[in-house]
């Protein structure tokens, strides 16, 4: 019936107005004061956010927590002079478990706090088709933006509602011509909108607000740890690419080309999202993919491959098979250990959770704690804070010591594999050939293996030959859509990309 009003109504329109009936649709408008429940969906790094909001634009004031209020973040563009952020966190030390912790962000003259929506403005959104999604009739509407190489298509879909229209879902898609590929992707989904609410869900919470710190890091990266939603849903480019541009010129980074420059922008982005954008917490969660008592199982080689595993074994000739890897002589068991828990847990030890951190520091933390959750007893990784929980007697992995392999021996990184197991390693990954890999060696000319050149943390698993070519066998932290199912071999020749360059594993005691 929806589709024969509308077929109805542009005949109507057509005959009087003698135009396109699309021009008289108004766009769909929210309101100024809503309540809306919904989940972020990031598809690059397999993390689904759900999150609950409140918006009041004549009050100037908005409210965003995320995981049933584990973090919350306010905008309140009403405190003067120039409005002010605010983000709450749990922090777990060695003295206290869960406490709230508050960091604030004040407005500044050149960037003035406003009420965070979780909306896109529809301002430039052109009604498209009406169609059926997820068991509701929706109008659907677009906005297509060209921004240099990049073509970016906004989508809205909204229903009918007693109120008015509510949300139903927000994707974007991002194609940048330059490189050839979309370079984003994310959706949300919302549930439960409606329009009014209790003043009182703006008041800050006494105890945890009287002794509110700054956030840490540089001032580039502060807006986008303040308040995530504004990179989604906002209408200028994402802070996170601004936060590229101050790491850029800080340490005085030169591309030979445009190309280069927006592929480098492009993993920049989103490790920043994931939360791999700076070393120390890509190096934190990197160091989470070490296996209890094992090594590393089911590693995705192509036919054809052969290789010493980790476990120092002749890995079964010209078909591997689906292992790699050698598992361990005492077990034989892959047991993945928790990425969130040193993210909620080690903040006693200088780390700051998804704010920053250090991998010594999480090794440090291990080491007094008796060990490590798996992932199966703690939970997978939120890509956000979260309430630290662990149980003693569920941890494994006790941590004797760490230690950083010899800069650039190849030999060395190989006794640590067959040794010790899975080893953190840094490496240069800001090349489009990178970004695009699929299967054999990887080797890039171009590549970088001096310490100021790696800007990504992965873990090496492995090692072996393919077709006359040596490679380290490596797993990233791009989820399994990337690479041959999320892993790639690196060429070992010259030390191409670094991968022996900055080397680390702990010692299970």
């Amino acid at each position: 019936m929806g589709v024969l009003r509308w077929l109805a109504a542009c005949a109507l329109c057509a005959a009087v107005r003698g135009g396109d009936c699309e021009l008289s649709r108004p766009s769909p408008q929210f309101g100024s004061i809503y309540h809306v429940k919904g989940v972020i969906n990031l598809p690059y790094a397999e993390i689904e956010e759900p999150f609950e909001a409140w918006y009041n634009l004549t009050g100037n004031k908005s409210r965003i927590q995320y995981y049933g209020g584990q973090v919350i973040t306010y905008q309140f563009g009403s405190v003067k002079p120039y409005g002010m952020r605010y983000k709450i966190t749990p922090e777990t030390t060695e003295k206290e478990v869960n406490a709230r912790k508050c960091f604030q962000l004040p407005g500044s003259e050149e960037d003035v706090v406003e009420a965070q929506s979780v909306f896109p403005s529809m301002d430039g959104f052109k009604f498209v088709r009406e169609e059926y999604h997820r068991g509701r009739y929706c109008a659907v509407w677009q906005n297509v933006t060209r921004w240099a190489q990049k073509k970016n298509v906004y989508t809205m879909w909204v229903t009918n509602a007693s109120c008015g229209v509510a949300p139903v879902r927000y994707e974007m898609r991002g194609y940048n011509s330059l490189l050839g590929s979309h370079y984003d992707k994310y959706e949300i989904s919302y549930s439960h909108f409606d329009n009014s609410f209790p003043a009182s869900v703006f008041d800050l919470p006494g105890n945890e607000t009287k002794q509110c710190g700054g956030l840490p890091g540089s001032a580039a990266e502060h807006r986008v740890l303040a308040n995530p939603m504004e990179d989604l849903v906002g209408r200028h480019r994402p802070w996170a690419h601004e936060v590229f541009h101050h790491y850029r010129k800080r340490f005085g980074r030169r591309y030979g080309s445009a190309r280069e420059l927006e592929h480098r922008q492009h993993v920049f982005v989103h490790n920043m999202r994931r939360g791999d954008a700076r070393e120390g917490p890509g190096r934190l969660r990197v160091l989470l993919e070490l296996r209890h008592d094992g090594r590393h199982g089911g590693c995705p080689l192509p036919q054809g491959a052969s290789g010493a595993g980790a476990g120092g074994r002749r890995a079964g000739g010209a078909r591997l098979g689906p292992c790699s890897v050698s598992p361990s002589p005492q077990t034989g068991v892959l047991t993945p250990l928790s990425q969130q828990v040193l993210i909620d847990c080690s903040w006693g030890f200088g780390n700051q959770a998804c704010d920053g951190g250090e991998e010594w520091r999480a090794y440090e933390w291990i080491k007094k704690h008796g060990g490590i959750a798996s992932t199966e007893s703690y939970g997978p990784y939120l890509g956000q804070n979260g309430y630290c929980h662990y149980n003693q007697s569920e941890l494994v992995a006790q941590l004797a010591s760490y230690v950083n392999v010899e800069p650039g021996n190849a030999a060395a990184l190989r006794a640590a594999l067959v040794k010790h197991g899975p080893v953190a390693v840094n490496i240069d990954a800001s090349h489009k050939s990178f970004a695009f890999y699929a299967n054999g060696v990887y080797e890039e000319p171009r590549c970088g293996n001096e310490t100021a050149q790696l800007d990504h943390a992965v873990l090496a698993v492995g090692y072996g030959v393919l077709h006359g070519k040596s490679y380290w066998l490596v797993k990233n932290s791009w989820s399994t859509y990337w690479g041959n199912d999320g892993y790639i071999l690196m060429a070992m020749k010259d030390n191409n990309c670094g991968v022996a360059t900055a080397a680390s594993f702990p010692i299970l005691a």
